[in-house]
């Protein structure tokens, strides 16, 4: 694919508003218009869609999703280089690209929604976890998207859509496990980002699942934080860190007491931390 609408190459638009990528902003941009087509259509047809996208850049992936058939796409852009060629975007879409100059981190992304809503990024590497994991405690529960669609480290890819017993098996896969449906769509070589980084990359889609009402997400947090904090000792001795009988916990979740955190289902988790709360009274 050479070419997906009229503007310039992105290897263009990059020299033009002299977009080097930043380090410390987590910048690496895509080129591959295959690619970013590929990425876009994880989810299923965009046709009706609003997309929030974080970290733009050039807008390789805006483009896009744009041309894929986002109703709109939301872009939060915190580089005010990439301001102009976003702009340029904007007017070859008319009315169909917003640009939010700004933090990511600071977003009230429920205000964004509007109908049918997905977001779908290239995230920033050094905000990626920090995000998903905002986006995973949202309450209410399910959230205001249909799905997310995102880029990681292979690395944290892995973690966010491990089984138990797996190595990369954690607190952000039983957080992911519990609230969504994830899986790796695909991986992504170094080379198809500029600059190229010294891993390789991964998408990752989830969508969200109805959990159980009243069980709080930080008390979920609580238990897993305790349970991984010392992964290779039994969570009998791991548990302690809470301040609470740990027999009452293993009790709750029909545990002997002599197993590791990384071999327990999500549901083990989740019924220690609905003992949790009574078991501090």
């Amino acid at each position: 694919m050479s070419q997906i609408d009229n503007l310039p190459p992105l290897r263009d638009v990059i020299a033009t508003h002299g977009l080097r990528a930043k380090k410390e902003l987590g910048q690496n941009f895509l080129f591959d218009l295959n690619l970013t087509a590929r990425i876009a259509r994880v989810g299923g047809s965009l046709d009706g869609v609003r997309v929030i996208e974080v970290g733009p850049g050039p807008g390789g992936l805006t483009r896009a999703l744009l041309a894929e058939g986002a109703r709109e796409v939301i872009a939060i852009e915190r580089d005010a280089r990439a301001l102009p060629a976003l702009a340029e975007i904007s007017e070859a879409y008319p009315g169909q690209l917003t640009v939010i100059a700004g933090d990511a981190m600071e977003i009230d992304y429920r205000t964004l929604a509007d109908g049918p809503t997905r977001i779908i990024a290239n995230l920033p590497y050094n905000i990626g976890t920090q995000l998903l994991t905002g986006w995973l405690t949202m309450e209410p529960w399910p959230p205001f998207f249909e799905s997310l669609t995102l880029m990681f480290q292979r690395e944290v890819a892995e973690r966010i859509c491990a089984k138990p017993s797996e190595d990369a098996y954690g607190r952000l896969g039983v957080l992911a496990g519990w609230r969504s449906e994830a899986r790796i769509a695909f991986n992504v070589g170094k080379q198809a980002f500029v600059p190229p980084p010294n891993v390789t990359s991964a998408v990752v889609h989830l969508v969200p699942k109805p959990v159980e009402e009243g069980l709080p997400v930080r008390h979920v947090e609580q238990v897993t934080k305790a349970a991984f904090g010392q992964r290779r000792k039994m969570v009998r001795q791991s548990l302690k860190s809470l301040g609470v009988p740990v027999e009452g916990l293993l009790a709750a979740a029909e545990l002997k007491g002599d197993e590791r955190a990384e071999d327990l289902p999500i549901s083990a988790f989740l019924a220690m931390a609905r003992a949790l709360p009574g078991l501090r009274s």
